[in-house]
């Protein structure tokens, strides 16, 4: 069976860009970088990000192209059979990924509907974290709004390449750049909201510390979707015209900015109402409202702001499903729609234990972690890490020579650019990695 392809330049470079432009982009990257010190992490995190990650987005984006198949597939056809058993964790990291994500992916439902009736109209944060509190301990409801989001993404899915996941990127992802310009506009004009601007861009070096330098590092691999197969897989429906060093830096630049953007469009007014930047994850769903209230039209603007954080997310969950429906494709030889169905389940069934663990069942704790905090560290901080330490060694070593004709095609690389992506991916990648994964551990 022919393996599909993109059916545009740019339809891959939108896919892949909203592959890695998450949830992480809104709801990690303003909290992360302010409590690092702001502009000092934030040029760390944009020197990691355009060598260490841009590097790898091309090994990536070749190792796909090159095996026409997923991360397993790939790895079986360049390395031998038994390099498959290698991939196959990294599928597998996808599904628990997914199993948690969509839980927090149904959220951003919630709260879409919540703020545009009006439920979270109020500046008092200790209602908000009261109301927030209370939603996510609810035995069903989120259940319910977590199987919305698997649907979403499973529609999506279940298109195909070109008619699901390309056509979604084209329509979400101008979107969700116009919309967060519109959120960004309007905070950066609130009275003390240029502070938000200023702490972000003002690099105060005394601030970074080393932890915060292993950080930035975690954070650039992980908001490019390094690591879990997914460009791997999205580089298996490129077609033998695309130039892909060029097209890495494209991917990894919108990348990057929808971090910054994200960056500006939370950081103001959270300064210009001297809210705490730096509080962590609840920054978004509890802080956020309160800045909203505090807006004229907050209602309108809150809801856009929840909009666009489940286009981010949608973007994000319908790669790590391709991943896993490329493998039931490519190895078990499934229909497509029989290949998105069951691992959506598969994550539907995943994501109750995930969701009850915040309420009926946050007494159930293994290593002294909820089910949900669990499932974040497995895939976080060892799954994948050692997925990119793998896939780097793998391209660096084992399929160099496959993986320089690709990136050499259409368009020769000086010898000196090639050798340093080499150097980069076979040495300086899994040291830098492993210093992430042992710090997670």
């Amino acid at each position: 069976m022919q393996r599909a392809t993109w059916g545009s330049k740019l339809g891959f470079i939108l896919a892949s860009a909203g592959s890695a432009v998450g949830l992480g982009c809104i709801w990690k990257f303003p909290y992360v970088t302010a409590s690092n010190g702001g502009g000092a992490f934030l040029l760390v995190f944009l020197a990691f990000a355009f060598t260490l990650g841009l590097a790898l987005m091309k090994l990536e984006l070749a190792l796909g192209r090159a095996g026409r198949a997923g991360i397993v597939g790939t790895f079986k056809q360049l390395g031998g059979k038994h390099w498959r058993w290698v991939g196959i964790p990294t599928v597998l990291g996808c599904l628990i990924i997914m199993m948690f994500y969509g839980v927090v992916g149904g959220w951003t439902i919630a709260h879409i509907k919540m703020t545009l009736f009006g439920e979270l109209s109020t500046t008092n944060t200790a209602k908000l974290s009261s109301a927030f509190s209370e939603f996510i301990k609810q035995p069903v409801t989120p259940i319910i709004y977590h199987g919305l989001f698997l649907a979403l993404t499973l529609g999506v899915v279940i298109g195909g390449v070109q008619q699901g996941i390309e056509r979604l990127s084209k329509l979400l992802m101008p979107l969700l750049f116009i919309l967060m310009l519109l959120l960004i506009v309007r905070g950066v004009t609130l009275p003390g909201g240029w502070k938000g601007v200023e702490f972000m861009f003002n690099p105060d070096f005394s601030k970074l510390t080393i932890d915060g330098v292993i950080n930035a590092m975690g954070l650039a691999f992980f908001s490019l979707s390094l690591g879990m197969g997914v460009m791997i897989t999205y580089g298996s429906y490129i077609d033998e015209h695309t130039h892909i060093p060029g097209t890495a830096m494209w991917i990894v630049g919108l990348a990057v900015m929808a971090c910054l953007l994200g960056g500006l469009m939370v950081l103001p007014p959270v300064f210009a109402f001297d809210m705490n930047p730096g509080q962590g994850p609840g920054l978004t769903f509890i802080s956020m409202p309160a800045v909203f209230a505090h807006m004229p039209g907050g209602v309108l603007f809150g809801t856009a702001f929840f909009t666009l954080l489940l286009v981010a997310a949608l973007t994000s969950s319908v790669s790590l499903l391709e991943v896993a429906v490329s493998y039931f494709v490519d190895e078990l030889k499934w229909s497509r729609r029989m290949a998105s169905i069951v691992p959506s389940v598969l994550m539907l069934i995943g994501g109750i234990p995930a969701s009850l663990s915040f309420g009926p069942w946050s007494d159930v704790k293994l290593f002294n972690m909820t089910i949900f905090d669990l499932m974040d560290y497995l895939t976080s901080n060892i799954m994948l890490p050692l997925g990119g330490v793998v896939t780097a060694l793998f391209g660096g070593w084992v399929a160099w020579k496959t993986v320089e004709k690709q990136l050499a095609h259409g368009n020769q690389l000086p010898a000196f650019a090639m050798q340093t992506i080499r150097f980069t991916v076979s040495w300086v990648a899994p040291v830098v990695i492993s210093v992430v994964l042992l710090k997670g551990l």
